[in-house]
């Protein structure tokens, strides 16, 4: 009697692990979907954009994940967004750049008020990437460029104490701003790569 009774136990000891460990993968594969599912809405690449990142991604040699994390930390993806220091668009450039580009650098000729064209924005923007990436030959360095300008990145690499190698590569970025806006960008950079 005693025998069927251990026997009656270990079995339903075995059901019960074996009913435990199923929910267990199942409640691990329905977590893992919502995290993906709410990492995509985080991560988005808005439909709207698709197109123009591609051809200008193509065109102009900028890897398109970088543009959609660029995209991502300089507006959310808001055509209409202004900086508290004028920057504006998609990508955020400055008045200023945006016309040294498209007279200067392109021979185009566009208004400033062109910049909230989200095609237009992208264009430039995308343009703007890749000639701060052909000048620095390092896209850490390209993004603190975008973003602090290349006059500040151009003195930075000229001082041993930000460019300790004089390899043209910025070791240490001194405005805390440009600092947390790279590290930005690249951890966007990396979830763009992991989910597309």
């Amino acid at each position: 009697m005693v025998r069927m009774k251990r026997r009656t136990n270990g079995r339903a000891y075995g059901i019960a692990v074996a009913v435990a460990l199923a929910i267990s993968i199942v409640f691990g594969f329905v977590f893992d979907f919502v995290c993906a599912q709410i990492e995509h809405a985080i991560y988005k690449k808005p439909a709207e954009y698709q197109g123009y990142v591609s051809e200008y991604s193509l065109k102009y040699d900028v890897p398109e994940n970088l543009i959609y994390a660029v995209m991502k930390t300089e507006s959310g993806f808001d055509f209409a967004a202004r900086s508290s220091v004028g920057a504006q668009g998609l990508m955020q450039l400055m008045p200023n750049t945006f016309l040294w580009l498209t007279n200067d650098m392109l021979g185009d000729r566009y208004e400033a008020g062109m910049l909230y064209d989200p095609e237009t924005n992208i264009k430039y923007g995308v343009y703007y990437l890749s000639y701060l990436y052909d000048r620095y030959g390092n896209w850490d360095t390209a993004l603190a460029a975008y973003n602090a300008g290349p006059g500040n990145v151009d003195s930075w690499l000229k001082d041993s104490e930000y460019d300790s190698d004089g390899d043209g590569v910025i070791d240490k970025i001194p405005f805390r701003e440009t600092r947390k806006y790279v590290k930005k960008v690249n951890k966007s950079l990396k979830m763009y790569d992991k989910l597309y």
